[in-house]
């Protein structure tokens, strides 16, 4: 698809914003009807993080297809904080509004803002997400989980294993020429044929399968098709509306009027400790960074038993206690985050409980605008 991007990329336009406002007000009536409302989305979602598309005047097939650098900055995804978009969608999935997301994104910010596990297709990978090739146990990583290709775009092992069952593991992104996930897609679709509403955000909606989810839409005579993009798309003829502007635009418009507030991003860890005893019998206190649903994820540097010496720089962060500890007793865990968004350090009081072979969960968000975190039990 790079290859067919032009050099000259396809002209913007942008609507004044009073026309904006009508078409909001549409949008809103449709939404308040809507028994099944999905949304589909592209990289223009993601540009006001800093991310580029790949389309627009400075996109990544546009800047190929030129031979010529970017001039501007581009912010890592690993940096790069969710928009008013991405917020405003985790608000809609958390009101029981919206109902499945879509998403050609690898950049892994909509799950990282919010949005459920079992709400999304991430029909291209996420670049925060590996999977066994054997079991299919995934692993949710704070750092890039993308294989090198050295050999080949297709080889996708990352290079590390399965602690489940030892197989390789491989990354989830979907290179040109590649199947997309079977299960997403098949969730896809089955939402997109139930869907009475789908508005498509900051696509082209040029690249199948994935575009078949909101052309579907569009050619349902019980649905309809909204497309926010700064230019045209191949699907205007199945569009009930096209909504010439950013997504944020738009999508911070539409949840004014729906009454709801657009929650400002929070990052949230959640880290489960568990106490148990290794083959001879000494205690040993293990912490594992969990998502909500139980899956895998490695957002810790390393973890130190404060007012010791003692430091793990690797998972599995285990520490074990030849003496015993007894119930109740304090211990002191000092947390070391990757810090993508300046996290600092933070030291956690845990409290050995009575029964040995019990969890103790922990969840931890950070405000990214004040620097601060807060722990709850």
């Amino acid at each position: 698809m790079a290859s067919s991007a032009p050099k000259v990329a396809p002209p913007e336009r942008r609507d004044p914003l009073d026309v904006i406002d009508k078409q909001a007000d549409k949008l809103v009536a449709l939404i308040e009807k809507s028994k099944h409302f999905i949304v589909f989305t592209g990289a223009g979602v993601s540009t006001s993080a800093g991310i580029p598309d790949f389309r627009g005047p400075e996109g990544a097939w546009t800047l190929r297809a030129q031979g010529r650098a970017r001039t501007g900055k581009a912010t890592s995804t690993l940096q790069a904080i969710p928009t008013p978009t991405h917020m405003a969608l985790v608000e809609l999935q958390n009101q029981g509004v919206l109902k499945y997301l879509v998403s050609q994104n690898c950049d892994g910010l909509h799950r990282r803002s919010g949005i459920l596990r079992d709400r999304i297709s991430e029909l291209h990978g996420n670049s925060n997400r590996e999977c066994c090739k054997d079991c299919g146990k995934e692993y949710i990583r704070d750092f890039r989980a993308v294989a090198s290709y050295e050999k080949s775009v297709h080889d996708h092992r990352t290079g590390r294993k399965c602690t489940a069952c030892g197989g390789n593991l491989l990354d989830t992104i979907i290179n040109f020429g590649e199947f997309l996930p079977e299960e997403s897609l098949k969730l896809a679709r089955s939402h997109a044929k139930r869907a009475d509403l789908c508005i498509a955000l900051g696509s082209s909606l040029s690249v199948p399968p994935a575009s078949g989810i909101p052309e579907t839409c569009g050619k349902s005579k019980k649905s309809k098709l909204i497309i926010c993009n700064l230019q045209e798309t191949f699907m205007e003829g199945l569009a009930e509306m096209h909504v010439w502007a950013e997504s944020d635009v738009l999508m911070t418009r539409v949840m004014d009027r729906l009454g709801y507030t657009i929650p400002s991003f929070i990052l949230k860890r959640r880290l489960a400790i568990k106490i148990e005893r290794d083959a001879h019998g000494r205690q040993v206190i293990v912490l594992a960074g969990v998502d909500d649903d139980g899956t895998p994820v490695t957002y810790l540097q390393s973890v130190k038993l404060e007012d010791s010496r003692r430091i793990v720089r690797s998972e599995p962060f285990s520490f074990v206690f030849r003496e015993g500890l007894s119930t109740g007793a304090e211990v002191k865990f000092a947390l070391d985050f990757m810090g993508h968004y300046n996290e600092p350090n933070v030291v956690l009081d845990y409290s050995v409980p009575e029964e040995e072979g019990s969890e103790t969960v922990y969840d931890l968000s950070y405000d990214p605008s004040t620097g601060e975190w807060v722990i709850m039990r």
